[in-house]
């Protein structure tokens, strides 16, 4: 889905998993994301918060939540806006969410809502001078094409999704979960090059079986299932006329399905052996036509996948010390957005990304569980991997690299300090670095070799460190740290961006008075030390056009209120 039609009050919390993770959840390489809408910690009551700040920006939070435990309900509205910190980067958003779920003794139903309407501004990518000398400036006109201001660049996006799931208790340890889905977004998009205009209905399905079964030094785990998703997608290119549509250039119906068989096994021998074993097969299918053309044009692509396996291990050697290690097979077909790119050339001839990934982690809990410390090991080989482009007027494609060596270190520590009585009730302090060696293994293009090179957008060192102090009369202090070494623009690694670090803080109060209501005060500063730097960089963009402008020194202000029904709120 569009991750950008997202409000942060759409959903109570986020797992992230790193590498592929086939087994259960289809097709992919790069890792996952799932958003959840509950927690144990609902309870009725309404929400608001709201929060100004630099370039213009204006957020607005609200939420209602109603009902018993046995039938949550959750209303969320969202608006937010700016007008951005360079030219021709104004935003608006706004964030419809209902999610409702019933429990009965052996059901479980889940429905929910979620519309977005927004609009954004794309001042388009600057060449190193010229994000030298006005970093805050859209792209000009030249090479035959207008200016980012005089094409009116932006995306117009409105996105609906309605779904439903089922859990279903069948017998002691057995499960059924059962999700349907639709989905529709309407894009417009006036571009340097040309307008575009996409809608996308699709639905789809999956349906889960577990079942677990506790024994007297272990216990067992078996996930069988499979997963649904069809979209009926048309596609029509224009010329760009003064952020008006002109003279139609393409229009293309796409068709693509997808379908994932997955099974998951896991055991915990003992309280000290932890394993787990899943594998998946996927199936995907695509069918562009090309409608605007005489004869009609079709082409079509079906990628199968070998088994995807995926197999995992955590020795727990005491209750300070863990061992972790796992080995799977990601699989990842292109996208419809690389098949049929802004350049309006039908690509099916794309491969399928696959490799096998190798990860090993070593975990502690020292000083009576207050702090942790990780060190992961991984080794990442991608056959076929997609690499972007961009021509010279800003539109994108995608090329198969040869294979991509993704090796690297990731260290973690996370301190937690718990203090009685005195002025601070309780800090900590958590740190991450990560050294990354990503490089391209035999990959030419024609007459352009670059094997062994470093892969762009991915900077050899990253560090972190976050600090957040609570205090008994109800002041906050949240500080952070980001440091990143510099980015390669280029497949040929001759253009790179600078090293930046990053400074924010955030002061605020939030003494939770008697009674059921609660505020929270706040105000902070980003980019502390006034970096120029460059994010969302065009990777092999023509013309040498990479940088887009990350915002100045700014801050911010904002106050929540929250009332938690007396009823509910022990």
């Amino acid at each position: 889905t569009y991750f950008n039609q997202f409000a942060w009050n759409n959903f109570s919390y986020i797992e992230v998993f790193k590498g592929p993770a086939g087994s259960m959840y289809g097709t992919g390489t790069g890792g996952l994301i799932l958003l959840n809408n509950f927690n144990e910690a609902w309870k009725p009551g309404i929400s608001i918060e709201y929060l100004a700040g630099s370039f213009g920006l204006h957020n607005i939070f609200t939420a209602a939540r109603f009902g018993k435990k046995e039938n949550k309900n959750q209303l969320t509205f969202a608006h937010s806006q700016t007008d951005g910190y360079r030219v021709q980067t104004n935003m608006r958003r706004d964030n419809f969410s209902w999610t409702s779920q019933i429990k009965r003794e052996k059901h479980e139903l889940t429905a929910s809502v979620l519309f977005t309407d927004m609009y954004y501004q794309t001042p388009g990518a600057l060449t190193l001078a010229e994000f030298s000398n006005n970093p805050k400036g859209a792209r000009p006109a030249g090479g035959g094409f207008p200016s980012a201001v005089n094409a009116k660049a932006a995306i117009y996006q409105q996105n609906l999704l309605v779904g439903m799931s089922n859990l279903l208790r069948i017998a002691p340890g057995f499960k059924n979960t059962t999700t349907l889905y639709g989905a529709y977004a309407r894009i417009k998009n006036p571009a340097i090059r040309n307008y575009e205009k996409r809608t996308e209905p699709s639905f789809g399905g999956r349906t889960v079986f577990s079942f677990d079964k506790k024994m007297e030094n272990s216990t067992m785990n078996f996930v069988a299932g499979a997963e649904f998703q069809q979209g009926y997608f048309n596609t029509q290119v224009s010329k760009n006329r003064n952020g008006e549509p002109d003279t139609l250039q393409t229009d293309d119906d796409i068709d693509n399905k997808m379908l994932s068989l997955f099974v998951q096994a896991g055991a915990e021998i003992s309280n000290s052996w932890h394993f787990i074993l899943g594998a998946s097969l996927t199936k995907t299918d695509v069918k562009i036509t090309r409608l605007n053309s005489y004869p009609v044009i079709t082409k079509s692509r079906s990628y199968r996948n070998e088994l995807a396996p995926k197999f995992s291990l955590m020795k727990q050697f005491s209750s300070r010390f863990y061992w972790l290690a796992s080995v799977s097979r990601g699989f990842s077909p292109p996208t419809v957005a690389e098949l049929l790119p802004s350049t309006g050339v039908i690509s099916t001839n794309l491969e399928a990304e696959s490799g096998w990934n190798y990860e090993t982690t070593l975990r502690s809990f020292l000083l009576r569980n207050k702090l942790t410390l990780e060190l992961t090991a991984f080794y990442f080989k991608l056959n076929d991997a997609l690499v972007q482009r961009r021509d010279i007027s800003g539109a994108d494609f995608f090329v198969n690299a040869g294979d991509v060596k993704q090796k690297g270190f990731e260290f973690h520590a996370d301190y937690h300090q718990q203090l009685y009585g005195g002025f601070i009730r309780n800090f900590s302090v958590r740190t991450d670095i990560t050294l990354n060696h990503f490089r391209y293994g035999s990959f030419i293009k024609g007459a352009d070799d670059f094997s062994g090179k470093k892969v762009p957008s991915v900077p050899s060192s990253v560090f972190s460190l976050l600090a957040d102090m609570h205090t008994n009369a109800g002041f906050y202090l949240n500080a952070s740290y980001y440091a990143a070494s510099s980015i390669y623009m280029n497949d040929v690694n001759s253009a790179k961006a600078e090293p930046y670090q990053l400074v924010g803080c955030k002061l605020g109060w939030n003494k939770k008075p008697k009674g059921s209501c609660r505020l929270n005060i706040y105000a902070g500063i980003d980019n502390l030390l006034d970096e120029t730097y460059s994010l969302g960089n065009d990777i092999n963009a023509a013309a040498n056009r990479f940088y887009n402008a990350a915002p100045a020194r700014n801050y911010y202000i904002g106050a929540a209120f929250q009332w938690i029904n007396p009823a509910e709120k022990k």
